[in-house]
């Protein structure tokens, strides 16, 4: 199979076009979570990012790249939420019509955010259809064109500017980072922080975390070669649902990635509350996950390294939230 495969040149490209767009996202940290993982945090807030989440990134760069006639025909994308919202804000901002397929399982929160930005809603039972297919059929029926989550060129290079501004960031700052560890579902944001990492920071270390019913990368890297899910148990973490790698985002990652570690909803939940505790940020548990993974202690990192963090999203609905909330006090009570 040829693969069109992006390099860092199209990631500048990507910065090029997302400038004035995406907003440069603040990199935090705080000594509490220093001594609890027993390294040195620094934290990429991706919930400070236009629609909460570093999926605008990758939506506005592949819609930005769409020529004149392609925009007109209006495009279809398929999410459980973030990526949808991104693409829905995108066309907006471009004027492109936007049709989303969504689960009927979606989250609410991310459900209204992409209605509120003008795009159309279809849902699909995601128990008896595959959201790919049922995509495909409108965007024949309707001429449209297809803009994938994750497994596209011009998607995966946009993602690449959030690894391209902690890179730069961290050098305006003198941090030398031993690692960065990003959430991962079909691999887009960890193939574009890869492509910027290994140009800018080649010495970095890149880590991925994902939800343990929904490993597929780390089953995929440790048989060389693609690996799905059968029927995973469900997860709190939708937007790291991917049912398995994309065959281009996996031809990066399989040369880059380090590591893979793997979170319980459990303790993303505790994640969360902690990160509403100490900065008043509110991450959603698939955006928790990198940060879970070093907190949970089996990350097996030196004492005192130094490590980047994503925080890829915030959006979580009020029950979830509160479910984190509640699951913290419990904790606490046992201890």
């Amino acid at each position: 199979m040829d693969l069109e495969i992006p390099t860092y040149s199209d990631v500048q490209a990507a910065a090029l076009r997302l400038q004035g767009h995406a907003k440069k996202t603040p990199l935090i940290r705080h000594d509490v979570l220093d001594q609890i993982s027993g390294l040195r945090l620094f934290l990429k807030n991706e919930t400070a990012q236009k629609t909460g989440t570093f999926k605008y990134r990758g939506a506005y760069s592949r819609l930005s790249a769409l020529n004149q006639k392609e925009r007109s025909r209006g495009v279809v994308a398929f999410s459980s939420g973030n990526h949808a919202q991104g693409v829905a804000l995108s066309a907006k901002e471009l004027g492109i019509n936007a049709v989303i397929v969504m689960p009927r399982t979606a989250p609410l929160k991310k459900k209204q955010g992409t209605l509120s930005h003008g795009a159309k809603v279809i849902e699909y039972d995601p128990e008896t259809e595959v959201r790919e297919v049922v995509a495909e059929k409108i965007a024949k029926a309707e001429n449209r064109v297809v803009v994938p989550a994750y497994d596209d060129p011009y998607v995966i290079s946009g993602q690449g500017t959030c690894g391209k501004e902690i890179a730069e960031e961290c050098t305006e700052q003198g941090i030398k980072l031993d690692s960065v560890v990003t959430p991962i579902g079909g691999g887009g944001l960890c193939a574009g922080l890869s492509l910027s990492m290994k140009a800018l920071s080649p010495l970095t270390q890149i880590y991925a975390a994902e939800p343990i019913e929904y490993d597929d990368t780390y089953q995929s890297l440790k048989h060389g070669s693609i690996k799905s899910n059968i029927n995973p148990s469900p997860t709190l973490c939708d937007a790291l649902m991917s049912p398995a790698p994309g065959n281009i985002t996996f031809a990066i990652n399989q040369r880059s990635l380090s590591g893979v570690f793997r979170v319980t909803d459990a303790e993303c939940l505790l994640t969360i509350a902690l990160m509403e505790e100490l900065l008043g940020i509110i991450v959603e548990p698939g955006g928790s996950a990198a940060l879970t993974a070093v907190l949970n202690g089996r990350h097996g990192f030196v004492q005192g390294a130094t490590v980047g963090i994503i925080l890829s999203g915030g959006n979580v609905d009020d029950i979830v939230l509160e479910h984190a909330r509640r699951s913290a006090l419990a904790k606490c009570s046992i201890i």
